[in-house]
């Protein structure tokens, strides 16, 4: 169990935060009284992690979107960090400025070079003014696809990491062609030849996540979220109130478990018992895992054969029913 005493907890997760104080003040209590508790202690930590457990068995679709909104939960940066090596970041997008919501660069993975990239919201606020909590601009979404050209150049496969609201919604942002710029981006990336794996790591809002979304594999985290609105901008538009935001999460069909059902994703990746914000390292070597797999099954493919299924695979989405 990682420590951090500044550890942050939701609702829900108030019975791990209760067994935390105990287990902090038997450890105050035998370094007074200099009797040994470790087994009290042990104990407690095993309960911490059964109680881990079991909330993440009876978790609401709500809960699983507060999950990946956790605050301690691993961005982009530190999956890249986790799971690779000789990561050289790269910078802006040659047309406005360098936008700091969306990052990439090359690295190693698994001992192949990879073009990575994904939204960045931040650790602390400060960052996250920063980085605009991971909303990106229409430069955001130019300099992803400058950096997959160029991946595509030296034949390097592109892995996107999604975790963003939304792209930004600002004035300034229609301006510049927001819109456009994630038009292009689905456009571009469906001819990509090279392969291509997108993963949902936290939230993945509207066309903030499809403008790095298509790929030839798309997974999900465990505790993740993936739709056209969030909750609450779906609550407003039909109950014109934030309070129905559980309700709509509900009717959404959010979560990795309905996306999989619904065939828009490939498949689920776990978590930690508790969410991945309770084990950097067993979430990010989960993700690594199920990456360089999907890498190797993909590459040995011809890339006319990878851009046909890619065009198929998302042209088949959805089903309707129609009544006479």
């Amino acid at each position: 169990m990682p420590q951090d005493p500044v550890r942050q907890f939701l609702d829900f997760e108030k019975p791990i935060k209760d067994l935390i104080e105990e287990i902090e003040l038997t450890k105050e209590r035998a370094g007074k009284t200099q009797i040994d508790l470790s087994g009290q202690v042990e104990q407690l930590e095993q309960k911490v992690v059964e109680t881990r457990r079991d909330i993440t068995r009876h978790l609401t679709d709500w809960q699983r979107v507060q999950l990946s909104r956790h605050p301690d939960r691993p961005y982009t940066h530190k999956y890249i960090e986790l799971m690779t090596e000789n990561y050289v970041e790269l910078y802006g997008d040659r047309n406005v400025r360098d936008d700091k919501a969306m990052v990439g660069g090359f690295a190693t993975l698994g001992g192949q070079t990879v073009m990575i990239i994904g939204q960045q919201k931040g650790s602390n606020t400060k960052k996250r003014q920063l980085r605009n909590f991971g909303m990106a601009n229409p430069e955001g979404y130019r300099k992803a696809l400058r950096l997959m050209k160029l991946a595509e150049k030296f034949n390097k496969p592109v892995i996107t990491l999604i975790d963003t609201p939304g792209a930004y919604p600002g004035l300034e942002a229609e301006e510049r062609g927001q819109g456009e710029a994630i038009a292009r981006n689905i456009y571009e990336m469906i001819r990509l030849k090279v392969p291509v794996i997108c993963v949902i790591i936290g939230e993945g809002a509207s066309g903030g996540a499809l403008g790095i979304g298509v790929g030839d594999r798309v997974f999900m985290m465990e505790n993740t979220w993936y739709t056209v609105i969030s909750p609450e901008n779906c609550s407003t538009i039909l109950w014109r109130s934030w309070d129905y935001k559980m309700k709509a999460a509900e009717q959404l069909k959010l979560t990795s478990a309905k996306m999989k059902e619904f065939g828009l994703i490939d498949g689920i990746i776990p978590e930690p018992d508790g969410g991945a914000h309770w084990d950097y390292k067993v979430a990010a070597e989960n993700l690594k895992r199920q990456l360089i797999a999907t890498l190797n099954e993909l590459k040995p493919l011809d890339p006319q054969k990878r851009i046909n299924d890619r065009i198929e695979k998302f042209s088949k989405m959805g089903f309707w029913q129609e009544y006479k």
